[in-house]
């Protein structure tokens, strides 16, 4: 498996303007999220990345793109039906090619020399087949996240065969059903943001919409579910954390986390001990 395509969505009507956000990066350089986030796809291999947007959002993302914008083609979303009705919106760009899926509102931090992305590539190309990044997450932070169910791969310890999908579960619904062995209490496998996903899935979304009435929201998850019934699939722990910009102090913690991993961390270490220090006086 080769994956030269990335897409990324960013059309929601909570999102839209998040990628446009400006976050200082690793570099110590000023970026709009966009830009890292593209970033991210282009270090994982690929050649050309589509973005879903909301109509008339295509000059402001080529702008956010900056020297990217050559890169990109751009997809519209232009009715609000959820996230996996704008993966479907991106099926003519991915053209029946097994395809890199980000967030645009999720910033990711590796703790390793490969950037997430290209960790998950590396796992989807050597596997050949779909994989999902997930994340080790406790339980309360399950009303923002789809999660998943299964058992690790023998030999591999990052590495998960997926047999259940459930979209922002309950602890209940978690407890039942997504228990993964060798996992701590309280925790679950939740999704990262990022995929590599196969063709199955854009047909598994066509007959999702084809059954669903008009303006109903259709859910990636609910397609994952039914392709992990259909072919192999697998959830990855990348070495990395993902931080969601969209959320409360969200772009702060991702700035934190860009300045702490970055070639500044001294400096920004230094800063936030001289503000605790004057909290506590």
């Amino acid at each position: 498996m080769k994956i030269t395509k990335a897409l990324i969505t960013a059309a929601a009507k909570n999102q839209r303007t998040l990628p446009l956000q400006t976050l200082v990066d690793r570099d110590g350089i000023p970026r709009t999220a966009l830009a890292i986030i593209i970033e991210e796809a282009l270090a994982a291999g690929v050649d050309r990345i589509g973005v879903v947007v909301s109509p008339g959002d295509q000059a402001a993302y080529a702008a956010a793109a900056g020297g990217h914008a050559s890169r990109l083609d751009f997809v519209e979303q232009k009715e609000a039906r959820g996230f996996g009705h704008a993966v479907w919106c991106g099926r003519e760009f991915t053209a029946g090619e097994s395809f890199l899926l980000l967030v645009g509102d999720h910033v990711y931090v590796s703790t390793v020399a490969a950037g997430c992305a290209r960790q998950l590539v590396e796992v989807a190309s050597r596997e050949a087949c779909a994989v999902s990044a997930v994340q080790a997450t406790h339980e309360s932070k399950l009303p923002y996240f789809g999660a998943v169910g299964g058992k690790r791969v023998a030999g591999q310890s990052h590495l998960y065969e997926v047999s259940e999908v459930l979209e922002k579960p309950t602890p209940t619904e978690a407890e039942q059903r997504l228990i993964v062995p060798g996992l701590r209490s309280g925790r679950y496998l939740c999704y990262f943001g990022m995929h590599v996903l196969t063709p199955t899935v854009m047909e598994l979304l066509e007959t999702r919409l084809g059954s669903t009435p008009a303006g109903t929201g259709i859910h990636l998850s609910t397609a994952l579910a039914e392709l992990s019934r259909r072919e192999r699939y697998l959830a990855f722990e990348a070495e990395g954390a993902r931080y969601d910009i969209g959320s409360k102090y969200g772009l702060l913690t991702a700035q934190l986390a860009l300045a702490l991993s970055g070639r500044d961390r001294e400096e920004v270490l230094g800063g936030l001990v001289e503000l605790l220090a004057q909290r506590a006086r």
